[in-house]
């Protein structure tokens, strides 16, 4: 008698709970899923027929997590040096990364912090054909060719050369746990020999939940070199973790599953963010 009271109660509470979380996910609207009034910034609507519920409040935070962030440089007051990014090098042979990212993709990263760290940047795209010979002769090493190319124009007051080269892209862990009810709920229906005994089995059986987590490592290194001896005037060297991760939880066929992470393009932003905070912060 005592098991069958049981049995009930853990009925009555699953199916609660399982009504509740479907109550949870029905789209509702909200205040925060409608757009600031008179912010100053542009607003935007969310079309979503999800927006505002659990779910998207938990896909939205997630991605806030990851979106970007102006970072606040240390000497952003003063005044940077001209200079120009070239194009650095993709040392990683990890596949994923080789084929989603060119240097041309670091570089524009580089120049888009660099401007907002009060860097005088001389786009790339303002050189033209000059950029093949200004990138060709600061990898080489040529002084008589740098020092050629640097007396057209506006190059004549550059006073640096930056370039950003990825070494190290490559998952170093990861990790899976999960949870399997068939077994139990088996052992608890055979062994209860009464229907409420068999329908605990079932609810426990029916529950199935999986977690899984990866962890990068993503290493750049930023190289500054003297725009009219090519010699090296510093460089250095950051390394980001990056996790993804998925979760699934299923009971009595009511389901819920979550991926995400930070993006091998916001990892490649975020160090070239780190970076910039450091040629800022000691080479002004």
């Amino acid at each position: 008698m005592r098991t069958q009271r049981f049995a009930i109660s853990f009925i009555a509470v699953t199916l609660s709970l399982l009504m509740a979380g479907c109550m949870e996910t029905a789209p509702k609207a909200t205040a925060e899923s409608q757009p600031a009034a008179t912010s100053g910034a542009p607003a935007f609507g969310n079309p979503s027929p999800t927006a505002g519920s659990s779910t998207s409040a938990k896909a939205n935070a997630a991605a806030d997590a990851a979106a970007y962030k102006e970072v606040e440089y240390k000497n952003i007051k003063k005044k940077g040096p001209a200079l120009i990014v070239i194009p650095g090098d993709i040392k990683s042979a990890h596949a994923t990364f080789t084929q989603k990212f060119s240097p041309n993709n670091i570089a524009d990263f580089g120049e888009l912090e660099l401007s907002q760290a009060n860097f005088t940047v001389l786009e790339r795209a303002n050189l033209g054909r000059l950029l093949n010979e200004i990138t060709l002769a600061y990898n080489l090493g040529n002084v008589a060719a740098a020092r050629k190319t640097m007396q057209v124009g506006k190059l004549k007051t550059t006073k640096w050369i930056v370039k950003f080269d990825i070494l190290k892209a490559e998952q170093i862990a990861s990790n899976t746990k999960g949870f399997d009810g068939r077994a139990i709920g088996g052992l608890i229906s055979n062994l209860s020999g009464s229907r409420a005994g068999s329908a605990t089995g079932q609810v426990v059986g029916s529950v199935q939940t999986g977690e899984a987590s990866g962890v990068w490592l993503v290493g750049m290194r930023y190289k500054i070199m003297n725009a009219n001896t090519t010699e090296q005037v510093a460089q250095g060297y950051k390394e980001l973790k990056m996790e993804v991760g998925a979760t699934s939880t299923s009971v009595m066929g009511v389901s819920e599953s979550a991926k995400g992470g930070v993006g091998l393009d916001t990892m490649v932003q975020r160090l070239v963010q780190t970076a910039v905070w450091d040629i800022d912060a000691k080479y002004k």
